[in-house]
């Protein structure tokens, strides 16, 4: 597993430098390159996370696996993005979260409490929450470049990084609505599956965390209508992501840090 994590390591460094450098120089991207790399990041990385994620007693999610996780669903939707949108640049910050990610689910050491005779249905409630948290941690990511671009933009500064080195504000926009769009699909299908195997929330200590949970895809869905209604964009769209994402983290990582570290 040591060198699947360095290929991936060595793979994400070097197309996080291809990508800065192309920024700082004005220099165009080499897509193919770009996109072949990271798909063999992306297959290292699967390698690597494989064994400690799907142990011989059962599933272990811990805090430092669904980290790696959430790092390798953030890549691989990103270059799916990327296949019909021109957002390259954005994997300035998207290798950076994926080389972080990965780091911790190499390294990180957290008490080894494997699930245990789960049903199928348990699992994919599992595998759909982290994926709709990825993409919406891309969304809100996304939702914070886009505040940026448009300070700029309003406040019409000299040095203009976010508006000239990343993709034009509707690119922008357009991407942030496809994940919040993506990321809700994944939240519905999670939360649906999850209350129907679910049996006692309080017992199982996800009560608070499916409070949180319906209320961000709340937040979500409002938002989602608000746009195809009455055209909602720009710092509405951008500020609303940001809260409801919060809302979602807190419940989301904010109780396994609890139940796995501190308690």
């Amino acid at each position: 597993m040591l060198l699947a994590y360095l290929i991936a390591l060595i793979v994400y460094l070097i197309v996080s430098f291809h990508l800065a450098w192309a920024l700082v120089r004005i220099k165009p991207i080499a897509k193919g390159f770009t996109l072949g790399m990271l798909m063999v990041g992306l297959v290292a990385h699967a390698i690597s996370l494989y064994p400690n994620i799907f142990t011989i007693y059962g599933l272990n999610f811990n805090l430092f696996n669904t980290a790696s996780l959430t790092s390798f669903y953030f890549m691989l939707f990103y270059v799916l993005f990327c296949f019909y949108r021109p957002i390259l640049s954005l994997g300035v910050f998207a290798t950076p979260t994926a080389i972080i990610g990965l780091s911790l689910g190499y390294f990180g050491v957290a008490p080894y409490a494997p699930l245990t005779d789960i049903t199928p249905g348990l699992e994919s409630h599992i595998i759909l929450s982290i994926a709709a948290y990825c993409v919406l941690l891309m969304a809100a990511i996304q939702a914070l470049i886009l505040r940026f671009q448009i300070r700029e933009l309003k406040h019409k500064t000299k040095q203009r990084f976010w508006v000239n080195k990343l993709p034009s504000l509707q690119s922008m926009e357009s991407l942030l609505f496809d994940m919040i769009l993506v990321g809700f699909g994944l939240l519905t299908a999670a939360l649906a599956i999850g209350f129907m195997y679910v049996s006692d929330l309080m017992a199982q200590h996800i009560a608070h965390k499916t409070v949180l949970s319906i209320l961000s895809w709340l937040l979500f869905g409002g938002l989602l209508i608000g746009h195809w209604k009455y055209g909602w964009r720009g710092r509405r769209a951008a500020n609303m992501t940001i809260i409801a994402f919060v809302v979602l983290a807190i419940g989301f990582i904010g109780s396994k840090f609890v139940l796995e570290m501190l308690l």
